[in-house]
């Protein structure tokens, strides 16, 4: 079994097993479950980046050097609202992965104090947690996970020279696992910098942390891939880096060969725990803006636009006329939000935000959620074939999210009638609008797109219906226009509404 877990928390036996090797090598231990390490007095780092060589390096020493004096290690206290499972074979492995799509959910199991994806995943530990972090101020600002330090009672942060702190919890955003502490003792702290530009895939990284309790470790390897999704957020963004990555490393520093944090180190893919080379660090742009907030505010206040959305599919795509699968299909706008106030429908496909592309519609949430309340947005879109532009001042997010349709459609190639009874809505007392489905063809191409009797068909190919026979007339005109699909918006029986793309052929009707 192939699981994905946060590496930031060392479970009690892990560290148990690293303690118990050190006695054996050394004879025996300190005060602490580690040898202690030899000091090393840490001083400001520049605030120029270091100057990258033209090939890469030899030696990574020059790197370390300049920076691991702003990297630590976090060690938590949990409070009492935090449950007790203490391995990875507990009773709470694997629960509540509703959320993930099958063929995922034994990749994606994942543990750690409440990680990321709504996920309950496992504790490393009954009261207690160790994981990384780094300084990112002089007075003594630090960055890490979320689920490194959720439910924390106390926070400790060891520095690189020995010294261990008080640190507390300014705040911290679950949807991209990112919080910000401040030490509370000292000053003039040796700090680290965020990079002013992404990486490419293929460039040098170099990770510092705390893997198992092991403050302080280095490992290298390149950028593997960027704007992974992983099932761990809604605004998923990973880089992959197959840098070795381990349980403890959550919330250190990846670097690029300047010197700048490029990712900060979050979750590993592994069979067994250890690292095989795939591991994930969220970007630095993210991180910095999160906690540019966290640092002002103590939370998050994220863009809102008010769209339930749904992704364009091929056979969506085809519904519609366009050319490819992308851009972010209007399920619809709720009333009296910024995108219903600017005139979006349903059925509007956003393509642009302020000129630049949107290929899906996790990157459209993304995007929105990136901008802060207030902003004035360029949204560009197609409606009916046609494009067109709306200034959308954006709201606040409320608590719960900007919704954001989960239809998984499927591939179906239909034939050529839908296999649906249908009867105005009005008639067997289900809505005031639209056409009811009263019995599905298990066989037909509508009961393989999810369509279910008790479902109200809205609108096809754009029109509204309120007979059966509107709903025949817009299939034929789909047909006539050369469409191989005619989209429907279908209300369930729970109220909830989607776009579904039925696939069709010449004697549909």
């Amino acid at each position: 079994m192939t699981e994905t877990r946060p590496s930031g928390r060392t479970s009690r036996r892990a560290l148990a097993s690293v303690a118990a090797a050190a006695l054996i090598a050394g004879g025996a231990l300190g005060s602490g479950y580690l040898p202690s390490a030899t000091p090393a007095y840490a001083q400001a780092l520049p605030k120029s980046p270091i100057e990258a060589p033209e090939h890469p390096p030899g030696s990574f020493a020059g790197i370390v050097n300049k920076v691991k004096p702003g990297v630590v290690s976090v060690k938590v206290k949990l409070d009492d609202s935090a449950s007790s499972g203490d391995d990875e074979d507990g009773p709470n492995q694997g629960r509540n992965l509703q959320n993930v799509p099958p063929q995922l959910r034994e990749f994606f199991r994942r543990f750690g104090q409440n990680g990321p994806g709504g996920m309950q995943p496992q504790h490393q530990g009954p009261r207690g947690a160790v994981g990384s972090g780094f300084i990112i101020s002089a007075d003594g600002y630090v960055v890490t996970n979320n689920h490194v330090v959720d439910h924390a009672k106390t926070v400790q942060v060891t520095l690189d020279d020995g010294r261990t702190l008080d640190a507390k919890v300014i705040g911290k955003d679950a949807k991209t696992d990112v919080a910000l502490l401040k030490i509370t003792e000292g000053s003039n702290f040796p700090y680290v910098q965020f990079g002013k530009a992404a990486p490419q895939v293929g460039d040098w990284v170099v990770a510092i942390g705390n893997p198992f309790g092991l403050g302080g470790t280095v490992t290298a390897g390149i950028v593997s891939a960027r704007g992974r999704d992983i099932g761990a957020g809604p605004y998923d963004d990973f880089l992959q880096i197959d840098a070795p990555i381990n349980k403890g490393n959550s919330g250190g520093p990846t670097f690029n060969v300047n010197g700048e944090v490029v990712g900060m180190n979050t979750a590993i893919a592994s069979p067994s725990g250890g690292s095989v080379g795939l591991a994930f660090a969220i970007p630095s742009e993210t991180v910095q803006a999160v906690v540019d907030q966290l640092r002002t505010d103590g939370k998050v206040a994220r863009g809102y636009l008010g769209v339930q959305i749904q992704p364009v599919t091929q056979d969506i795509a085809e519904g519609l006329g366009l050319d490819k699968a992308k851009g972010a299909l209007v399920d619809h706008a709720e009333n009296g939000t910024p995108a219903a106030k600017a005139g979006l429908k349903a059925g509007d496909v956003i393509e642009k935000v302020n000129g630049d592309t949107v290929d899906s519609a996790r990157e459209l949430s993304r995007k929105i959620a990136g901008m802060k309340p207030g902003a004035k947005v360029e949204l560009s879109y197609l409606r009916g074939g046609k494009s067109d532009t709306a200034t959308v001042t954006l709201g606040t997010m409320p608590t719960d999210g900007t919704k954001m349709a989960s239809r998984d459609e499927d591939s179906g190639n239909g034939q050529p009638r839908l296999g649906l009874q249908l009867a105005p809505a009005g008639d067997v007392g289900l809505s005031d609008q639209g056409v009811a489905v009263v019995q599905v063809d298990p066989d037909g191409p509508a009961a393989a797109k999810g369509i279910e009797a008790g479902d109200v068909i809205l609108d096809v190919g754009g029109q509204s219906v309120s007979r059966p026979a509107d709903v025949a007339a817009q299939i034929r005109a789909a047909e006539s226009n050369g469409r191989k699909a005619v989209l429907m918006r279908v209300k369930s029986g729970k109220g909830q509404t989607r776009f579904v793309a039925v696939s069709l052929s010449k004697n549909a009707g």
